[in-house]
């Protein structure tokens, strides 16, 4: 997803308008992760810009992207760009260490 988001709409108010933004990318996001994943991959993970032009956006990370939208409208913003592509990548399983309790 590469678009530029208005903020300020007619006949809208900001605030509902951060609401629409934010579940649109919500369902974008929901809907590229029950994609398929390639046969070597098994996570998918997301590279993510914002900023206020295309031109500007910096690379953020997956889980400020409802922060950086929120500043966006802390500055009064008209509008921003947000960049969201997915990436699977191969994450290495978790490894749980056992605890063992020492009887006393």
């Amino acid at each position: 997803m590469k678009k530029v988001f208005k903020i300020n709409v007619e006949n809208k108010k900001p605030d509902r308008q951060i609401d629409s933004i934010k579940n649109e990318i919500r369902k974008y996001i929901k809907r590229e992760k029950k994609k398929p994943l390639p046969e070597d991959k098994n996570f998918c993970s997301f590279n993510c810009k914002f900023g206020q032009t295309q031109e500007v956006s910096k690379t953020i990370d997956f889980t400020d992207i409802t922060k950086s939208i929120d500043e966006a409208r802390a500055n009064e913003w008209d509008s921003f760009y947000m960049e969201i592509l997915r990436e699977p990548i191969f994450r290495e399983p978790k490894q749980i260490e056992e605890i063992q309790e020492e009887d006393e």
